[in-house]
């Protein structure tokens, strides 16, 4: 009686875990990979620390006949990854002072890299070097960034980026103004993998 209660409880708990883990809106990205690739190439998304350097693999997909599709799970990427969103800790391209930000969030951004999976376990090892691609839509950069809540953030020059809580893909196209246009389906992404 006392095991299976005690199962039962740890069943509970971990579905709880996990649905607390839950956010609103994955993210499908899909398009081409051009370049020098490695043997077994993927494409991978990895959320990054404070200081910018990657600390998971969110999601991976192998590199077929040059084209990929990957859909980044509606999951949070944990603690870690995640710092509040402030005037001074926005980086995305065409993002000029005065920065003002609206609405109380914590975000991580995810960056795309490409990586040669030699033992073919579907994942990146430690020994597997990665090397980042930045992705381009036309003239348009795409930044994926998770966010605990909705929010804002303005921009000089125009620009203006609605945040929803979960992942979001923002192509920002920085001209003489900076247009900011989200997507949660984003398509034709080119990822150019020079060494």
């Amino acid at each position: 009686m006392k095991k299976s209660l005690l199962a039962a409880l740890l069943a509970l708990t971990t579905s709880l875990a996990f649905a607390q883990t839950r956010a609103a809106g994955g993210l499908a990205v899909s398009g081409t990979v051009s370049g020098s690739l490695p043997a077994q190439a993927r494409v991978g998304g990895f959320v990054l620390d404070s200081s910018g350097t990657p600390v998971g693999e969110v999601v991976s997909v192998p590199v077929n006949g040059g084209r990929f599709s990957l859909e980044v799970p509606n999951l949070t990427p944990g603690q870690r990854p995640l710092s509040p969103l402030r005037a001074d800790t926005v980086f995305w391209p065409g993002v000029l002072e005065p920065v003002t930000v609206n609405g109380q969030a914590s975000t991580a951004d995810l960056r795309f890299y490409v990586y040669g999976d030699g033992n073919a376990n579907g994942r990146r090892d430690d020994t597997e070097t990665m090397q980042e691609v930045v992705p381009f839509v036309g003239k348009a950069v795409l930044v994926v960034s998770f966010s605990t809540a909705p929010a804002q953030v303005n921009a000089s020059r125009g620009f203006q980026a609605d945040l929803k809580a979960g992942w979001n893909g923002l192509l920002i196209e920085v001209g003489k103004t900076v247009r900011v246009t989200s997507s949660s389906a984003v398509s034709g992404v080119a990822l150019n993998a020079q060494r």
